[in-house]
């Protein structure tokens, strides 16, 4: 069964119904925000079902569309958030990027001032790592990205995509093949993005660039597949522990490619969710990898490949 990333936005008091026909359809819902009359719900459904679940949701007031970056988490990494750099397209991006489902996280390193300070500590090169992948933010010029580059990818090991002021081309010749993808024309711009023509459109480009990247390293997993989905795991782990129920964060388990980071504390809770069954005979510790993340004190977890294990839940 081929799950397929959606997101349903309709009215706040009915979206009742499109859960329940959602989760007996077999899909997922990976995060439900509620926005004024609106409810969103972002999930996984069967493909062959996707035409089922927008017949149910039309006559709700309900509306259907494919969001290709649910179950993903990025890191928006930017030089600095000082005015040498400007926060503003940093912002836009990192939005942008959500409004198609992923979950993103801001990394400003902050170094100051001048080319010759930009680098990259251990522990932001471990936080960037526990991503699907990194968007590089940089500036206009390009000796100053082709001299940043190296310090600013070392040990990074996710895919990056770097955007910046010169075009593709140029920014795909100063740094190839060090990165994974590429967005020219998103430099250093001083106001938020708001113009349909000229703008927006770069952030379309990043977004195919950026979901094309993400489709490699799918298309990678499933020569060896994981032991179980994300998707299921979260949903295990949250039937639990009931963590969606008990906190105010809006994505308290995010869903990942390849793992989950769920934002309870690892000292606390780490032996307990290895413990947890996801059927009569497997336990989560059993397909998964129980990590302390070095963002804040959260659970990190890493499925296991198939050839690991030998197990398929």
């Amino acid at each position: 069964m081929t799950l397929v990333p959606v997101t349903y936005k309709g009215g706040v008091y009915r979206h009742d119904i499109i859960v329940d026909l959602i989760d007996d359809l077999g899909g997922y819902i990976i995060q439900k925000q509620v926005v004024a009359q609106d409810v969103f719900l972002q999930s996984l459904i069967p493909k062959e079902d996707i035409e089922l679940v927008k017949a149910t949701g039309r006559p709700l007031g309900g509306e259907v569309i494919e969001s290709p970056l649910v179950g993903t988490e990025i890191a928006i990494v930017s030089p600095s958030l000082d005015i040498h750099h400007l926060p503003h397209t940093s912002c836009d991006v990192a939005e942008y990027l959500r409004r198609v489902g992923a979950k993103t996280n801001m990394v400003g390193l902050s170094r100051g001032f001048g080319k010759r300070i930009a680098n990259l500590s251990i522990e932001e090169r471990d936080i960037i790592n526990e991503h699907d992948c990194a968007v590089f933010m940089l500036g206009n010029f390009e000796t100053c990205i082709e001299y940043k580059m190296h310090s600013l990818r070392r040990g990074i090991t996710v895919p990056i995509i770097v955007t910046g002021g010169p075009d593709r081309e140029t920014l795909k010749r100063i740094i190839e093949p060090s990165v994974d993808g590429y967005v020219g024309g998103l430099g250093r711009i001083g106001h938020r993005m708001k113009k349909q023509e000229g703008e927006i459109e770069y952030l379309d480009r990043l977004i195919d660039e950026v979901s094309g990247v993400l489709d490699i390293r799918r298309e990678s997993i499933a020569k060896d597949p994981l032991s179980v989905s994300p998707a299921r795991l979260m949903s295990v782990i949250d039937e639990d522990l009931g963590i969606t129920k008990g906190s105010t964060h809006p994505t308290p388990v995010t869903v990942q490619i390849a793992g989950l980071r769920v934002k309870i504390p690892y000292g606390e809770y780490a032996d307990y969710v290895a413990s947890i069954k996801i059927d009569d005979s497997v336990k989560v510790g059993d397909v998964a990898e129980i990590l302390p993340s070095r963002m804040r004190d959260y659970i990190l977890l890493r499925i296991k490949p198939f050839s690991d294990t030998g197990i398929m839940v």
